[in-house]
């Protein structure tokens, strides 16, 4: 399905480039102290979570698995609800007793529709915590809402981002049709 908006662009980023967002994001972090827990949100949330884990020296680490369903295409092709409102299954999710009256960081790599931060963010602070969401890369032109954006992010971005432990997973599969990055 081609975006209406245009075409997809990609964006592959180095090891050095991570790091950089790394460094963009601990002075946002930091600046707000009191953060005891991290909740990282897979798949995407493992590896930016654990190098802000290390930076902040965060050892109380914990994981979030959310699962939207995916639309229900008729025998005619016509959509049968539309995905955007459909409710989240949690996977995995820590007990409200294992966050209850901490402050977390919620991190993912990236907030495309904001709905899979928006819910964990949600969950959380219903189980009695403070939470705040981060990603390395907001896109801003993606999100379903309109006045949301993550707490903290190391960049914006109208593209589809490529970080390299997924270049390293399986570059054929990624960049596959992909004539200009």
């Amino acid at each position: 399905m081609q975006n209406p908006r245009g075409p997809i662009r990609h964006e592959l980023v180095s090891w050095e480039e991570v790091d950089k967002l790394v460094d963009v994001l601990v002075p946002q972090i930091d600046a707000v102290k009191g953060f005891d827990t991290i909740l990282l949100i897979t798949r995407g949330g493992i590896i930016p979570g654990g190098l802000l884990a290390e930076a902040l020296d965060i050892n109380y680490v914990v994981t979030a698995a959310v699962r939207f369903p995916d639309p229900i295409i008729s025998q005619v092709g016509e959509q049968q609800f539309d995905p955007k409102l459909a409710l989240p299954s949690f996977l995995q999710f820590p007990e409200a007793r294992l966050i209850q009256n901490r402050q977390i960081l919620i991190v993912d790599d990236v907030w495309g529709s904001g709905r899979t931060s928006s819910t964990v963010k949600g969950r959380c602070e219903a189980a009695g915590a403070k939470a705040y969401t981060c990603v390395f890369h907001f896109n801003p032109y993606r999100s379903l809402f309109n006045n949301a954006a993550p707490d903290f992010y190391g960049a914006v971005t109208d593209a589809h981002i490529i970080y390299p432990w997924e270049v390293d997973r399986d570059v054929d599969g990624l960049l596959a049709g992909i004539t200009e990055i």
